[in-house]
């Protein structure tokens, strides 16, 4: 019998057909996708760039301004400080009052800038960290002689807690100083009366909490998430008679980050508030000498 030369059923050829199409309809649309993916990363990628120029450009004109500042801050301070000692001939009560109120002032604008130009040292990553060991016992007693000439306030006490059980730190000291230093006088000047505490414990697990606690005004739970960012302050009449950038904290939460660490804020309006900082024994990545 001779072998069967027919063609193929027609059905079977039109299969094949469709298949090649479909696969070459699904080639073309995963090439259309590669595009679209393509361009997308090259747009995220330029976005990138702008924002990484528009960051550094912030943080150049932040540390030019504040270090463009310092000097003319720097001669009003001298100055008032010379008048206030009478270097130049006794002053009246009133004059007396004028100057301090200008030496006062002054003050709290050398702390905004010094806020500004570390805010942006950070921004730009150009914070060194220089860890080394120390002792608690040494870091309190510090804090406790810098303190003692700005306690004013004869109402509000602060209290420095001899740490119990926490190790040796290998950290930044100065860093972590800054950050309790904010916590510090922040809890200061919205506390009117009682007193702010100041404690550290061992968490057990490599860690320490450094915690400030004061029994001031208090923050709503509306401000909780926010006031740990730029330029952030709490509402309230206290608020508004004393001014601040809005920078301690921000500036604090970036330290506590370089430090391997998080800040925390427990606070309720009229009970008081507990701002804490958590960091490792000893920071990460670090080899101890």
């Amino acid at each position: 019998m001779p072998p069967d030369t027919s063609t193929p059923p027609t059905d079977l050829q039109a299969a094949l057909a469709e298949s090649r199409q479909e696969a070459q309809d699904l080639r073309a649309e995963l090439e259309e996708t590669n595009r679209g993916v393509l361009a997308l990363y090259a747009e995220l990628d330029s976005q990138a760039e702008q924002l990484r120029q528009a960051t550094d450009l912030k943080s150049r004109f932040l540390a030019y301004m504040s270090h463009e500042f310092r000097t003319p801050i720097n001669s009003i301070r001298s100055i008032t400080r010379l008048l206030l000692d009478r270097v130049d001939g006794p002053l009246t009560e009133e004059q007396e009052r004028q100057v301090a109120f200008i030496q006062q002032n002054a003050t709290e604008f050398a702390e905004m800038v010094d806020d500004l130009l570390d805010l942006a040292k950070v921004e730009a990553g150009r914070v060194e960290i220089s860890p080394a060991w120390f002792e608690m016992v040494d870091l309190f007693s510090a804090l406790r002689g810098m303190f003692k000439p700005v306690l004013t306030n004869a109402a509000v006490n602060l209290v420095f807690e001899e740490p119990q059980d926490v190790p040796k730190l290998y950290t930044d000291d100065r860093k972590l100083s800054q950050i309790l230093r904010n916590f510090i006088a922040n809890a200061l000047k919205f506390t009117p009366k009682g007193e702010v505490r100041v404690g550290a414990r061992f968490e057990g697990d490599g860690r320490v909490t450094f915690s400030v606690a004061d029994t001031g005004i208090g923050i709503a739970p509306e401000f909780h998430a926010s006031i740990f960012e730029d330029f952030q302050q709490v509402q309230s009449p206290l608020q508004k008679r004393l001014r601040g950038t809005g920078l301690g904290l921000s500036l604090s939460k970036k330290l506590a980050t370089l430090l391997g660490g998080s800040v925390d804020l427990r606070s309720e309006p009229g009970k008081g508030s507990v701002f804490s900082v958590t960091i490792p024994v000893q920071l990460e990545g670090a080899k101890p000498e």
